[in-house]
């Protein structure tokens, strides 16, 4: 059952573990409401993905996720036929003694023989609850791509030449989502209700590490969220998105750490940053710094 109101839908999203604001509330609502599809944009880690995983939990419905990269095209986006399958009928056919080709090409390009990849699940789907799409990083794929979803965001519908028209009965829930590593085409992005999701606030980023790992100490959940904020701050070529500072916090936990050092840190730095250059930047003496804010902001006493 859809939520009837913005506050509802933060609530049904909160119970799910996923901590919206209300901006972020308001987009899923009224993309749920409009029967739109909901652009997401943001930096890696800042919880797009989630976005869709946690509607599928909560409505629930089926989640069909469609993960974008260079060189995808319609083959592996929507349909392709089952050319072994195919080849065996035909073998079968002609073993048997049937002679109408016209026949068995019409039996053969049927769907049956159909494989259907993520677009056609979404949109030829027999439920009548409708599947929440998932069609993550779309600035990975290329542009040629980008254009053949508009059709499919427009009228969701799949044209098969030799089947004809597919159309959904009842519309998918779409999530898109970009990491913006490239500018998505406008036509795209106005088939749909944008929002950007930022990082989260320290109190917010606090919350879902508490909901996230309930084990973890509330000192040392406050030290990780600390440091980790700080670290954003910082000239880094990649900043840590709130799935590395779970990641964080989990490798934290598993090493039973009581509180965070400077050594500690170095020692983890692969869980939080992606990228060597970001590593060296911080270790030493910003690293111990960073500690030592972090823990004077736990303690409530000025750094060192």
């Amino acid at each position: 059952m859809l939520p009837d109101s913005i506050e509802a839908t933060r609530e049904a999203l909160a119970a799910h573990n996923y901590f919206a604001d209300r901006a972020l509330a308001t987009a899923v609502f009224l993309s749920l409401k409009l029967e739109q599809p909901l652009f997401l944009e943001g930096e890696a880690g800042v919880g797009k993905t989630e976005v869709a995983k946690v509607l599928a939990e909560m409505l629930p419905a089926k989640l069909i996720r469609l993960q974008c990269y260079e060189g995808l095209d319609v083959h592996n986006a929507v349909y392709e036929w089952n050319y072994a399958r195919q080849m065996i009928e035909i073998r079968l056919r002609e073993a048997a003694g049937e002679q109408d080709r016209d026949q068995m090409a019409r039996d053969i390009f049927s769907q049956d023989f159909l494989i259907r990849r993520p677009l056609l699940q979404a949109v030829d789907h027999d439920d009548d609850a409708p599947p929440v799409l998932l069609i993550d990083e779309i600035d990975r794929a290329d542009e040629e791509f980008e254009a053949y979803l508009l059709e499919i965001l427009s009228d969701y519908q799949v044209t098969i030449p030799e089947i004809g028209t597919l159309r959904a009965k009842v519309k998918p829930i779409v999530v898109v989502t970009s990491n913006r590593t490239r500018e998505v085409h406008d036509a795209l992005k106005r088939r749909c209700l944008y929002h950007w999701i930022d990082y989260p606030s320290a109190e917010r980023e606090l919350e879902i590490v508490r909901r996230k790992l309930p084990a973890m100490a509330a000192s040392l959940g406050q030290q990780v969220v600390t440091f980790v904020q700080a670290l954003r701050e910082q000239d880094l070529y990649k900043h840590p998105g709130v799935a590395e500072t779970l990641d964080w916090a989990a490798a934290l936990m598993a090493l039973a750490t009581v509180d965070i050092t400077a050594g500690r840190v170095e020692d983890t730095l692969g869980t939080l940053l992606k990228y060597q250059d970001d590593v060296d930047k911080i270790k030493g003496d910003l690293a111990s710094r960073l500690v030592e804010q972090a823990l004077g902001a736990e303690t409530g006493l000025p750094p060192a």
